[in-house]
């Protein structure tokens, strides 16, 4: 926490707003809209159920298709199923590990030849780093297609100096435990279009119609941020920059001491932007390192230290099993040498020579 939390909670606490809506949902909104300049947002309860929302409100049902990174985590790419259409998959570039635009372009030119182009495509900014918007944006325009930013996991992140995501039809937010800012749970929609996010707020709610009962002539969802998260929120937004910063830090000290390393590699940051580096993430080659990704794991594992695998591609995922995928070598092979090192903001330079030293015992066993 970054110390103004308490004192926003006690406020709702004061007012006796607990349960959905309430002061601080309206002023969480407001401040989020005015950080990321995107003017309109609804603050949910999660970045999958934000997500939803943008694909219901985008028309995505029985018998459609979204396109998505297939190296991206499965709560951004999930409610497409929800909604009851088919998910095909695209593989990540090299310079920035989202969604290659270049294989995207491929894929939806054979689909308009075939007249099977989709009903919207997901962008997800991954790890903490823009996708490469103007060109997937671009791409999707020149067809009509809708894109949704999943920018869950880069919020503070700037692509060509605007926040993440900003141009998409719509952009979705998470404050889970584990990102840069925490709600404790929690997400936004954002859209430059107010009448959409009207509509999302009006399906968060259970879909109630105006009047003296309940009266529903449409089905809505228990989607709506509590007044007590929004407070958390409020107290967390006023931290985001330095969480940023304190994050970039420790990326940096991992890379002085183990980049010259045999075998070692770090994410790459994108020519067009600035990561938040949410995670510290390396490629272990184990023919140059001495070890693969997951006898480092289990050495870090041994030494009470938490280091997981970067996120196991959806095309590879039992739950997925016979979607289309285009491409496929690049996530695939982040998936076998890629590993997340403990990135947490209160980590203190000892904390991170702990890691480091037990990483340098793997290289040289």
């Amino acid at each position: 926490m970054g110390g103004q939390e308490l004192e926003f909670v006690k406020q709702a606490f004061e007012s006796n707003y607990i349960a959905p809506v309430g002061p601080h949902v309206d002023a969480f909104e407001r401040e989020f809209s005015e950080m990321v300049s995107i003017p309109h947002a609804a603050a949910v309860s999660s970045g999958t159920s934000a997500m939803h929302l943008a694909l219901r409100l985008l028309g995505v049902g029985p018998g459609d298709e979204v396109i998505a990174p297939s190296f991206t985590f499965i709560g951004g790419v999930s409610p497409v199923i929800f909604q009851g259409a088919k998910l095909s998959f695209v593989d990540s570039e090299a310079k920035s590990w989202n969604m290659d635009p270049d294989l995207l372009a491929e894929e939806l030119s054979f689909r308009n030849k075939q007249g099977n182009l989709p009903k919207a495509v997901i962008s997800a900014d991954i790890l903490g780093q823009a996708a490469d918007l103007d060109r997937i944006l671009d791409i999707c325009n020149q067809y009509h297609i809708p894109v949704v930013s999943d920018s869950a996991e880069a919020l503070g992140a700037t692509y060509k100096g605007r926040h993440a995501g900003k141009g998409s039809a719509f952009v979705v937010y998470s404050f889970n435990g584990n990102k840069i800012i925490t709600t404790s749970g929690g997400g936004m929609l954002a859209s430059d279009d107010g009448d959409l996010i009207k509509k999302a707020k009006f399906l968060s709610q259970q879909a109630r119609d105006p009047a003296p009962h309940y009266e529903h002539t449409q089905i809505g969802y228990n989607y709506r941020m509590s007044n007590i998260v929004a407070a958390i929120g409020r107290g967390q937004l006023r931290v985001l920059h330095e969480r940023v910063e304190k994050k970039r830090w420790i990326c940096d000290y991992y890379r002085k001491v183990l980049a010259d390393m045999p075998g070692i590699e770090f994410m790459p940051e994108a020519s067009y932007g600035r990561a938040t580096r949410w995670l510290t993430v390396i490629l272990i080659t184990p023919e140059d390192f001495g070890a693969d990704r997951e006898a480092v794991r289990q050495a870090l594992e041994r030494e009470n230290i938490e280091s997981r695998p970067v996120w196991k591609p959806m095309h590879m995922q039992p739950v997925f099993k016979g979607c289309s995928m285009r491409g496929g070598a690049v996530c695939e092979d982040l998936f076998k040498r890629g590993l997340c090192l403990p990135s947490g903001t209160a980590m203190t330079t000892g904390d991170i020579d702990r890691v480091i030293r037990v990483i340098k015992d793997c290289h040289r066993k």
